[in-house]
């Protein structure tokens, strides 16, 4: 079975879905891997800011960062070899890398979260004086 490796740059999550500005890119490939390991592609992902060892112990990875920093993040290895790197495949690009036939997914857009409607100050006094 191919083995796809995922070495993310530092973030609080691999979805993406948390601070203050969320990259659309993310939810669009978490939902391209999970297609890719219904297609038989094992999937392995490690964050930079929570798995240091993943990327100090491959040397493919360890070789990559001393040479092009951290730009070369995100990292994709298949079987152990750079297959990507820099920025978020698509699904299209994810199924030719892997070999897999190609079957366009959900279209993931961000949505603008209404905000609360908030009253500042009072109307009046209570009692109504």
């Amino acid at each position: 079975m191919p083995k796809l490796q995922v070495f993310d740059p530092a973030m609080c999550c691999s979805t993406g879905v948390c601070g203050p500005s969320v990259d659309p890119a993310l939810p669009r490939f978490a939902a391209d891997l999970e297609w890719l390991k219904s297609k038989g592609i094992e999937i392995e992902r490690h964050n930079l800011a929570q798995e240091v060892a993943a990327f100090t112990s491959n040397l493919v990875v360890k070789s990559a960062l001393n040479s092009k920093g951290s730009k070369c993040l995100p990292l994709l290895l298949l079987d152990g070899k750079i297959v990507g790197e820099g920025v978020y495949p698509t699904r299209g690009q994810l199924a030719s890398i892997a070999q897999v036939e190609f079957e366009p997914g959900p279209v993931i857009t961000q949505v603008k979260e209404k905000q609360p409607f908030v009253t500042i100050g009072a109307a009046g006094k209570p009692g109504g004086r």
